[in-house]
């Protein structure tokens, strides 16, 4: 029978190392070919949008598909975990922390291969949910960040924010952007990061721009980075404003982006310098959703947590 999870339950399963591993190890599955991955839709809602995305996963034995309803007021997530090898519906889970759990590990995943050795700080621009865990994450990875450093446009939230993850508030996105590790996560459809902030040796990990319409990074931080990267290319090439403008301007070339899964493997150095600055593009996949689930559920039928349907 499947296994019900909701929000609650998958709180208490997974913490941010456990998530950071199940990415990371999603990330070799696509090197040799056992992860396939279908792009994100969009379709319209009465004032909202109801997207998917998939992926299977051949060598962790699961599959999912991934869906959420996104309103003004929020969004309700949903990731349907199926067996590879066999028609079972093996889990159905609430997805929303979930999924910020699995976006918050990529990134870490790429602070973890692509930070300058001995990374002591990490600037935050944004302050929302999924903020915490891109904190909570990249702090599990990267156990030599001792500062954290947020800002946001509203200082209520931004108090708020510093107090629940233990971070500096910043005067400025300026300041945010002056550290070590560097994360966008707004909703911002113009630039918030300007390249010209960014110091040698810098990682930036740009994670809340994924549609057309969105860019966080400006031209000049593509200008600066030695390596640039994403989590998937074609997913890239069809929603990702902070490459497909730079590359359509003559910034970048889509032959100079790679993926991240290359430097997790080996197959690419990645940072070369400790000066180098290098770029992650998140956009979100699918895979780490499969990698995430699987591990939820193996953790719940260990612990007897869940409802049978």
């Amino acid at each position: 029978m499947p296994l019900f999870l909701n929000e609650q339950d998958v709180v208490g399963l997974l913490d941010p190392a456990a998530a950071v591993e199940a990415v990371e190890a999603s990330f070799v599955r696509m090197t040799y070919g056992a992860v396939e991955i279908a792009p994100r839709r969009r379709l319209n809602l009465q004032e909202g949008r109801l997207a998917d995305m998939a992926a299977s996963d051949l060598e962790l034995g699961y599959a999912c598909v991934k869906t959420y309803a996104g309103f003004a007021e929020g969004a309700a997530f949903v990731v349907a975990l199926f067996a590879v090898d066999r028609p079972e519906l093996v889990a159905l889970i609430e997805a929303d922390h979930l999924g910020r759990l699995r976006t918050g590990a990529a990134s870490a995943v790429a602070a973890k291969y692509l930070a300058r050795e001995g990374a002591t700080s990490l600037g935050v621009i944004g302050c929302g949910t999924q903020a915490e865990t891109q904190v909570a994450c990249i702090r599990a990875a990267v156990p030599t960040v001792e500062r954290v450093v947020a800002y946001c446009r509203t200082e209520r939230n931004l108090r708020a924010f510093c107090e629940r993850v233990g971070a500096e508030p910043a005067e400025s996105n300026r300041e945010a952007a002056e550290q070590d590790i560097v994360v966008t996560i707004t909703t911002s459809r113009d630039p918030v990061l300007r390249g010209e902030w960014l110091r040698p040796g810098s990682l930036v990990c740009a994670v809340g721009a994924n549609n057309r319409a969105s860019r966080e990074l400006d031209n000049v931080v593509l200008e600066r980075a030695t390596f640039v990267c994403c989590d998937w290319k074609e997913q890239a090439r069809l929603e990702s404003a902070d490459l497909i403008e730079p590359i359509q301007q003559g910034v970048l070339d889509w032959l100079e982006v790679h993926e991240l899964h290359e430097v997790v493997s080996g197959e690419l150095p990645g940072r070369q310098s400790p000066d180098d600055i290098a770029v992650f593009k998140s956009n979100g996949i699918a895979s780490w959703d499969v990698a995430v689930a699987a591990a939820a559920v193996q953790r719940a039928r260990e612990r007897g947590v869940g409802t049978e349907l």
